[in-house]
């Protein structure tokens, strides 16, 4: 799948099939609900889930919360924008 078909399928509102629990998270941030997305990855402990989780907590302005799992994924916060972050996620998980 490449990156602009993920983007497409946000559009159209249907998950690609056979995605990771990482990258149904993401698309469902991109939908904008956050709600879900959260609910995808917050019980997850592996380092991609936290940056996923890192991210999310990033987006919603915690960025306290968002630090706590960014050293768990062995990441720091960046200094991107969101978007550029969600692009930064997604792409390697494709």
């Amino acid at each position: 799948m490449t990156f602009e078909n993920f983007q497409q399928s946000i559009k159209s509102g249907l998950p690609p099939q056979g995605i990771t629990v990482y990258l149904l998270a993401m698309w469902h941030d991109g939908q904008g609900n956050w709600n879900k997305a959260h609910s995808l990855v917050d019980s997850l402990e592996d380092a991609t889930a936290c940056w996923v989780h890192a991210y999310l907590h990033r987006k919603e302005g915690d960025n306290r919360n968002a630090d706590y799992w960014y050293r768990k994924a062995n990441k720091k916060r960046p200094d991107v924008s969101l978007q550029q972050e969600w692009e930064t996620i997604v792409e390697p998980l494709l």
